[in-house]
């Protein structure tokens, strides 16, 4: 989008035979990394066919005040349906006092360098907002439905919401927190839309001898869950960034697959030509009558880590 970084495409097909993305924008005028914990927003773009190209429709969750907890950011969005209903997972934060100007934020340098940053930051929950329609008009909750604990190992925040909807209607939720030794996963169940998250496991899911993961996508097929999710350090696949597949019976002993790769950062365009992206992120798949079609992720044109010059949403037709 002109004037804005995109990050975080989730796409689902609606109830009018369109399909909506789901995706984070704030504007270019700040720093891509330094900005979006103070700016950032979900909005909603639709195309005719999942490949796209999609267009901006709406802002679904903006800004509603620092009285609430998601009140000043939002980010992150997984969309996914139960039933009738639209779930939009996202994460959301607030804090108080004038929002920082670009230019602060720039001066102030690193990530979190500025106080405000700092603050939203800290201020991250997962959240969930809910509809009948695709196109709204979107129900969120006065509380999150996932908070950190005190005392454990995610007791910093919680964030990267990866949720799946069982077939008997209970919803899994993985979430990611940040650990002294590296990025760790947890696991949570919620029995209903009406019930709330209880932790299934005192202890992260997935850890592995060397490196770690962020950016889970989780998936129930066949009796078993299929997990893919970023390769952090490039320990696991030998390449960073790339993606890590693995799987888990109904016990959420993930382990993973052989080989551990899912994809990579390396690109085959429909024109024949061949890219490496400098960032291939927040893996989202789009599954119709149970098979995932298409992977979506976050990229841009800069050569590695944040260094964009423009950011967009990208969609890879599956086999």
């Amino acid at each position: 989008m002109e004037g804005f970084w995109v990050w975080c495409g989730s796409v689902i097909r609606g109830e009018d035979d369109r399909y909506h993305m789901f995706a984070a924008r704030w504007p270019q005028a700040y720093p891509f990394f330094q900005g979006y914990p103070t700016t950032s927003e979900v909005v909603r773009a639709a195309a005719d066919t999942a490949e796209g190209p999609y267009a901006f429709e709406e802002v679904v969750l903006g800004a509603r005040g620092s009285e609430y907890w998601d009140g000043r950011m939002t980010h992150n969005p997984s969309i996914h349906k139960s039933g009738d209903t639209y779930l939009l997972f996202y994460i959301g934060a607030t804090f108080a006092g004038p929002s920082p100007t670009p230019e602060e934020i720039t001066a102030a340098g690193a990530f979190c360098a500025h106080p405000k940053t700092a603050e939203a930051y800290g201020n991250i929950r997962i959240g969930l907002a809910t509809a009948k329609s695709v196109l709204g008009p979107w129900e969120r909750r006065d509380e999150p439905v996932l908070f950190p604990r005190p005392g454990k190992w995610d007791c910093q925040l919680v964030t990267n919401p990866a949720p799946c909807v069982l077939p008997d209607g209970r919803l899994l939720l993985l979430y990611r927190s940040n650990t002294p030794e590296g990025l760790r996963i947890g696991v949570a169940l919620a029995d209903d839309l009406d019930s709330p998250f209880r932790r299934l496991r005192d202890d992260p899911v997935l850890v592995l001898p060397e490196g770690f993961v962020e950016d889970p996508y989780v998936w129930w097929e066949g009796g078993h869950y299929e997990l893919i999710a970023k390769d952090c350090t490039g320990a696991i696949t030998g390449e960073k960034g790339a993606g890590v597949h693995a799987t888990a019976g109904p016990d959420l002993d993930f382990r993973l697959s052989t080989p551990p790769k899912a994809y990579s950062r390396r690109v085959l365009w429909d024109d024949g030509s061949v890219t490496v992206q400098g960032a291939f992120e927040r893996p989202q798949l789009l599954i119709q009558d149970g098979r995932p079609t298409h992977l979506f992720a976050a990229t841009g044109d800069g050569p590695g880590g944040f260094n964009f010059a423009k950011t967009w949403n990208m969609c890879v037709p599956l086999r």
